[in-house]
């Protein structure tokens, strides 16, 4: 076993280089900095191959690795442009459109992953809002947040609740009507603070546009739908989630379409979860996340309000899915355990909205539309993104605090 001091300072520069993204004069992302913090973890010995291999979550990456089998086949299918056109025909004002962009996301990323939904719906957002003569920015902004609070609702929503999901054994149903009426109070929220932020852009009514039909692929949209639903009652019914996911994406494999095309995953972020499940079980293993919550578990196990302050921060400084991770050791230690599962998928999700670097969902949305001419900046979206952060944060708590 190395010095601790030498697996702390790995694990500080793999957590700092996760948190910037890249390191300097290299090409590096999260991903790869989070492999290579592994393999010099194992190197320097602070956990053996052994330890490594049993750290990996497989049953998470498995549930991970199944819905974005899922999310490709709705795209292939034409599932999100039917969406949008819907939208666009039920919108008369620009706050209805945004009411319907801010719901349509939700929504979807509670069904889904919320990074998916911000990867497919960014770019027709876009186009959605230049044909109307609008400026696309309100809208962007309402889709990035909304992707955030409406993914808080269910285990499948983000990779974090899939984590908590999966080491906590909260069915999905109970985490659902736990956490589901946060998810739609802070959709409101969401709305409300964006029409205030841009009263003037949102004023007015919308023209009367012609859109070309989506042309949907009927066959494959149907048979994903079917067992989409089919999956969503498994879940509802109580099935193991990682089974009923695997099996759901297994039958949409069963196809005529390349596999290349169906097997179109972000393999980074899968990649990205292997090496911070190593990390973190070298944490674990070397005692550092003992000493470290040992001199905060009296503040913590004061209630939901100063777990929700130490996770929402964590969750910022090194991203949300590494701040769980941290978490996860230590939740049995709490004396509602349930409970504090709960409010740790509550306030690393929302705390997602802090800022434009909180979380993966609000980072894509500004990437995909920079080359598409709209600029959205850090300061633009901490106008809505600290409102809504605060405010969703606290209908959290209020309502976790009554949930019996």
């Amino acid at each position: 076993m190395p010095p601790p001091a030498l697996t702390l300072l790995i694990v500080i520069i793999t957590y700092a280089g996760i948190a910037l993204g890249t390191f300097p004069r290299t090409r590096m992302n999260r991903a790869t900095i989070a492999v290579v913090g592994a393999a010099a973890l194992v190197l320097v010995g602070a956990l053996t191959e052994e330890q490594a291999l049993h750290a990996l979550d497989m049953g998470t990456i498995l549930l991970l690795g199944a819905m974005m089998v899922i999310n490709v086949n709705l795209r292939l299918a034409g599932f999100f442009r039917v969406v949008t056109g819907r939208t666009l025909r039920l919108a008369r004002t620009p706050a209805a459109l945004l009411a319907l962009v801010i719901l349509s996301a939700g929504v979807l990323s509670a069904l889904f992953l919320n990074d998916t939904i911000c990867l497919m719906l960014t770019p027709i957002v876009i186009e959605m809002a230049l044909r109307l003569g609008r400026h696309p920015l309100p809208y962007l902004i309402g889709l990035a947040v909304a992707t955030n609070v409406g993914s808080v609702a269910t285990i499948t929503g983000n990779p974090q609740n899939i984590i908590i999901g999966q080491s906590s054994g909260i069915p999905y149903l109970t985490f659902l009507a736990a956490l589901g009426p946060v998810a739609l109070a802070g959709l409101a929220v969401c709305w409300l603070v964006i029409m205030l932020v841009y009263r003037d852009a949102l004023r007015g009514t919308l023209p009367v546009v012609a859109l070309p039909p989506p042309r949907p692929y009927r066959p494959l949209l149907t048979r994903t739908l079917l067992l989409v639903a089919g999956l969503l009652l498994a879940f509802l019914a109580g099935a193991p989630i990682v089974t009923a996911a695997c099996v759901a994406a297994g039958a949409l494999l069963i196809s005529r379409v390349r596999p290349a095309r169906l097997l179109a995953l972000d393999w980074e972020l899968l990649v990205l979860f292997a090496g911070l499940f190593v990390v973190t079980g070298a944490i674990e293993q070397s005692g550092l996340s003992e000493a470290l919550f040992a001199q905060f578990r009296g503040f913590l196990q004061g209630g939901m309000v100063p777990l929700t302050a130490v996770t929402a921060i964590l969750s910022n400084v090194v991203s949300n899915v590494p701040a769980v991770l941290l978490f996860r050791p230590e939740m049995a230690n709490f004396p509602d355990a349930d409970r504090a599962w709960l409010t740790l998928a509550m306030a690393s999700t929302l705390a997602g909205n802090l800022t434009l670097l909180g979380s993966a969902a609000t980072l894509i949305v500004a990437e995909l539309a920079r080359p598409r001419g709209v600029e959205l900046g850090f300061v633009a979206f901490l106008k809505v993104g600290v409102p809504v952060t605060l405010l969703t944060l606290l209908i959290g708590v209020v309502w976790l605090s009554v949930l019996p």
